[in-house]
């Protein structure tokens, strides 16, 4: 079988700038991507279908509505699909939506075809496209405007998940505003990781306060992490419930996962190094 990477994306800065009359929220947030992901696989000799393996793999069903069988439908429904799940379901990471996007890379690059258009592929979830992309950018609109970034440092990421739902819906629904200020028009240029930590510091994820009321462990997390030696920014990814942290190495993030591991065996901690 052969096989595409699905890398976790983490959302540094997240900003709701506004609602559409259809129910869609407008964002604005700087994505970058984890060494850390799943992995897709498919055999185009077979009929289409979708087999689960993988850690986290639990959590799943390889029902129609799996973002994988709805990728691959996308590509013309051929192939036996395996996923093997190393990231946490509906952790704010983009754990669904990059499975999809490598589902739709790897058919794509095996049938020969060209990928959907942006506002289809849109259709499978706001993080789709990003991930698709699957480099450092700009996200905003619905999802659907992606803009480059200046390039970013070298940087390694701690990510924690207690293992509690943070369901996106419920998030949204318990926002109390949502039209706040985006980012600066222009993003500065981030020569270092603590330039990039500091910008980062003074951004937002504007979802984080309705998601820790809903799942107070998650302030626990983020707590937890920002009391690691050499953490220079801790907060929360997406809609929650996963948290990150950012490290100018990974000496120091190896020994962050480690120690939160230690602390909380029931939670999920991996040191990443972020993805230039």
């Amino acid at each position: 079988m052969i096989s595409e990477f699905a890398p976790a994306k983490i959302n540094l800065t997240l900003h709701v700038t506004g609602q559409r009359a259809d129910g869609y929220h407008l964002l604005d947030s700087l994505v970058v991507f984890a060494d850390v992901g799943d992995r897709v696989s498919v055999d185009m000799t077979l009929p289409l279908g979708l087999h689960l393996t993988g850690p986290m793999a639990d959590g799943l069903t390889a029902g129609p509505d799996n973002l994988v069988l709805r990728a691959a439908r996308l590509m013309g429904g051929k192939g036996a699909l395996a996923l093997e799940k190393h990231l946490p379901v509906s952790s704010g990471i983009g754990g669904g939506s990059a499975d999809a996007a490598a589902t739709l890379r790897l058919l794509a690059r095996l049938s020969g075809q060209p990928l959907p258009e942006r506002s289809v592929v849109t259709q499978l979830g706001a993080d789709v496209p990003v991930c698709l992309q699957g480099r450092a950018a700009r996200m905003s609109g619905v999802g659907d405007q992606l803009d480059p970034v200046p390039p970013l440092p070298e940087a390694w990421l701690v990510l924690v998940n207690p293992r509690v739902a943070a369901p996106t819906p419920a998030v949204f629904k318990a926002l109390t505003r949502k039209d706040n200020a985006p980012m600066p028009r222009i993003l500065p240029r981030l020569g270092t990781v603590s330039e990039l930590a500091d910008f980062v510091q003074m951004q937002r994820n504007d979802l984080e306060p309705p998601a820790t009321a809903l799942a107070p462990v998650i302030g626990q997390a983020k707590a937890l992490i920002r009391q690691q030696p050499d953490c220079l920014v801790a907060r929360m990814s997406g809609s929650g419930a996963t948290c990150f942290g950012l490290f100018a190495d990974g000496l120091a993030a190896r020994a962050a996962a480690h120690a939160i591991q230690a602390a909380q065996p029931g939670w999920w901690a991996v040191a990443a190094r972020m993805l230039s």
